[in-house]
């Protein structure tokens, strides 16, 4: 069992209080527990322990690492939430309220899962907090799969494997999004997860040695070029993103080169670019495998530069080059920009809105338009009030009870609108705009307002009229003309990508019923399975 030493060992420069705040919350959690057993028969007290410690690893703060001891408190333990906020005060008990699942009073089956999850991302708006100790809680519970009844088992993986996984990806927590994958992925489809663990081992056996030589000649000529302040590391691909690139790749290995990656981590972006030109002066670079995350970060924030070139003893192989923020990054995404220790000295002091102002400066650009909690504040008449405005998906979710009766199409929903890959788009003023791939016009309209889309009359994509079935792509800058006289048409609903824009049209043109695209995705092998196990 996790102790509350192990738990404190991990936290990134604790003061006394912080420390006295989790011991606790340790030993309210274990004696709200006692007594409870989880499926292994093991003490219960032994999951809000572990959900601690990965948060503490993270790097998040005593707040959260109590309410990670204390998320099932209340629905497992013997404890009100009134003990709650009085033990531990109202900001502690907001997230322990938003990470709390549904009673079964009301909701059962899937439509309980739906609703817990609705609840949970709703509260997410207030405080990101909340989905961070949601994740923590979720993959010490995939960890434990194994215990829980077998009709359970596929059900709980896949939701982690469609839903939590890709969370955890929005908000660049690459470490968290690979260990939710691979553990999902045996109990979604046992067979693919074998085959592809062992592709990866064989790979690996045959690329050891070379990869061994290869870090060895390049500590050696980094070193020359006084790049000293480095290290190197070897990075396994996961199972679960190696089965979708060779499903991308139809199977064929030889078109697959980051199976064992080199890791090259330095201090500064200059010591990036300077390592880049060493490494391509060694070896041979791949044409047209060169990318530049640095310069160009993706969605989520992450930086890296990579580039595959020909060695003579590990064969095609990638070199990641970032700096020791990058990889941290990485490796823990938003959670590596929320500690409070990040914010200078005296902050504890400060009000809260000017915590909130100071840290919104750390937090990625598309976060920022995410979370409210994230965003600016501004400073009038001598006091700091909120400027906060809910994200649109956030604030469609809040009142998802009424637009969305049924939980599949909400789910439905969420995974088109939320998860799938993304596009940024930009308005003429500057503003960006968060999308799936594959939007339109109509869904950029529809994004920014219900209005906008309803009288949408024409678009301009880079200055240029386009047509209303115009797939966007990363960095376009979108303009919409509106005209009062123009309103939707039913042939939209074949063409928008977004469940938000689907359900405005509806809505303008009155249609009481879910109107389904006529065009249906093509399924593979995995899909057909998940569409099976939601069945």
């Amino acid at each position: 069992m996790t102790t509350v030493k192990e738990i404190i060992d991990e936290m990134v420069s604790p003061t006394a209080e912080d420390i006295a705040v989790v011991e606790k919350a340790y030993e309210f959690s274990k004696k709200a527990h006692e007594g409870q057993k989880r499926y292994s028969g093991e003490p219960y007290f032994i999951h809000p322990a572990a959900t601690a410690k990965t948060l503490a690893e993270y790097g998040m703060d005593a707040t959260t690492i109590a309410a990670g001891l204390l998320h099932d408190a209340v629905e497992d333990g013997r404890v009100s939430r009134t003990e709650i906020e009085k033990e531990f005060g109202k900001e502690l008990l907001f997230i322990v309220d938003g990470v709390t699942k549904l009673g079964t009073h009301k909701y059962r089956g899937t439509e309980r899962h739906a609703e817990s999850l609705r609840r949970l991302l709703v509260a997410t708006a207030s405080d990101i907090r909340v989905l961070i100790v949601k994740l923590a809680d979720r993959k010490h519970n995939m960890e434990t799969l194994e215990h829980v009844p077998e009709d359970k088992r596929r059900r709980i993986a896949l939701e982690t494997l469609e839903i939590y996984a890709p969370i955890a990806d929005r908000l660049g927590m690459g470490r968290m999004k690979r260990a939710l994958e691979d553990l999902s992925f045996p109990y979604v489809d046992p067979d693919a997860a074998r085959h592809t663990a062992e592709v990866r081992k064989m790979k690996t056996q045959e690329t050891e040695g070379g990869l061994a030589k290869m870090r060895k000649d390049l500590q050696r000529e980094l070193a020359k070029k006084d790049l000293k302040n480095f290290r190197t590391a070897i990075r396994m691909k996961g199972v679960w993103s190696l089965h979708q690139k060779l499903i991308r790749k139809h199977d064929d290995m030889t078109l697959i080169h980051d199976i064992a990656a080199l890791r090259i981590i330095v201090r500064t972006i200059e010591d990036c670019y300077s390592t880049l030109g060493v490494v391509h002066a060694l070896y041979k670079p791949l044409p047209g495998e060169f990318k530049d995350y640095i310069a160009f970060p993706k969605p989520n924030g992450y930086q890296s530069l990579h580039t595959t070139v020909v060695t003579p003893d590990a064969g095609i192989v990638e070199i990641q080059i970032r700096t020791e923020e990058m990889h941290k990054s990485a490796q823990f995404g938003i959670a590596s920009h929320m500690s409070y220790k990040q914010l200078g000295k005296g902050i504890e002091k400060l009000d809260k809105d000017v915590q909130k102002s100071r840290f919104s400066s750390l937090s990625f650009a598309w976060v920022r338009s995410l979370i409210p909690s994230l965003m600016k504040f501004r400073e009038k008449n001598g006091e700091v009030k909120g400027d906060v405005k809910t994200p649109q998906w956030l604030a469609e979710l809040a009142k998802a009870h009424a637009d969305i009766a049924g939980s599949e199409e909400f789910i439905e929903g969420l995974k088109e609108d939320f998860f799938s890959h993304r596009v940024f788009v930009f308005t003429p003023k500057g503003d960006v705009i968060d999308l799936p791939m594959a939007s339109t016009p109509i869904d950029f309209a529809y994004a920014i307002h219900s209005d906008l889309g309803d009288h949408l009359q024409g678009a301009k994509v880079n200055g240029k009229l386009v047509s209303f079935d115009t797939k966007l792509g990363n960095g376009e800058v979108v303009e919409i003309i509106r005209r009062d006289s123009a309103h939707p048409s039913t042939k939209w609903l074949d063409i928008v990508r977004t469940s938000l824009a689907r359900r405005h049209i509806r809505a303008a043109l009155g249609m009481t019923e879910p109107a389904k695209p006529s065009r249906r995705k093509k399924r593979g092998k995995l899909g057909r399975l998940m569409a099976k196990f939601r069945q």
